[in-house]
Formats: C-alpha cells, sequence, structure tokens
C-alpha cells in the first residue's frame, strides 16, 4: 500500500501541446471535417502531438502505462508530424492506418472500452479508407 502511494508522487511529461505543429497533416493535404473528427475521436489520443487525458491518467501505476501507449502511438504514426515523413514513409503510413483499422487493431480494444465514441463503424473505416486512397494519389 505505502508503494501505490509514494508512485503518486512520480509523474510524466504530458503529451499537450496546444500549438498547431506546421508538419500536420492536414497542414499539408486535404483532410475533410468528417475524417478529420474521426481522426481526433479515434486516433489522435495516441498519434499526434496533443492528448486528452483522462481523470484516471493521473492515477499511478495507470500514469505510466498511457504514457507508454501514447509514446508507442507516436513512434508508429504521428499526425502531427506526418509531413516531416519521407514520401515513402507516408504511404506506408497510410496503408498501415487501412490495414490496423480494417483488421480492427486500431483503434486498441483498451481503449474504445472507455471510449465508445472511438469505435470506428464500417462505415467511418469505408469513408476513411476512401480518403487515405485519395491521400496517396496527391502524395504521389
Amino acid at each position: 500500500m505505502l508503494v501505490l502511494v509514494i508512485i503518486q508522487f512520480f509523474g510524466i511529461e504530458k503529451n499537450n501541446n496546444p500549438i498547431a505543429s506546421k508538419n500536420a497533416i492536414e497542414e499539408h493535404y486535404s483532410v475533410p471535417p468528417k475524417i478529420q473528427q474521426l481522426l481526433k475521436t479515434s486516433c489522435y489520443d495516441c498519434h499526434s502531438n496533443n492528448t486528452t487525458y483522462p481523470w484516471y491518467s493521473n492515477v499511478q501505476p495507470v500514469k505510466w502505462w498511457l504514457d507508454d501507449h501514447i509514446r508507442d502511438g507516436k513512434k508508429h504514426l504521428n499526425f502531427d508530424e506526418f509531413n516531416t515523413y519521407t514520401i515513402k514513409k507516408k504511404l506506408h503510413k497510410l496503408d498501415e492506418v487501412v490495414e490496423t483499422i480494417n483488421k480492427d487493431e486500431m483503434p486498441l480494444t483498451s481503449y474504445t472500452l472507455i471510449h465508445d465514441n472511438a469505435k470506428l463503424s464500417a462505415t467511418d473505416k469505408k469513408e476513411v479508407e476512401a480518403w487515405v486512397n485519395e491521400l496517396k494519389k496527391e502524395i504521389r
């Protein structure tokens, strides 16, 4: 019990950057409002530079667990740094977006258990896939 109390004093650097990145995907490519909202609701907490933290993120060891997920998510894909990627990497990451949402690997089940609104419907997935296919043409 004492350990649980002590670890509460160990913080993390939160992933909060209210200033929009000049490298954000929407700063360089067409992102329709519906797609932007889907990305924000279902992806950006772990795949951008600005996470909306729930109340329980202030409790250790959950704080560390969430921080690890966010760091890992940003390592794989960061929509706020998308324009820093090479063309080849951009195209690959977009393919991964479609693949992971169609396999129901993203958003993570552990995330959608608490964030029910982050679940993507079949229609949402088709719309994201159509947007990705158009975006890939724009990038090439």
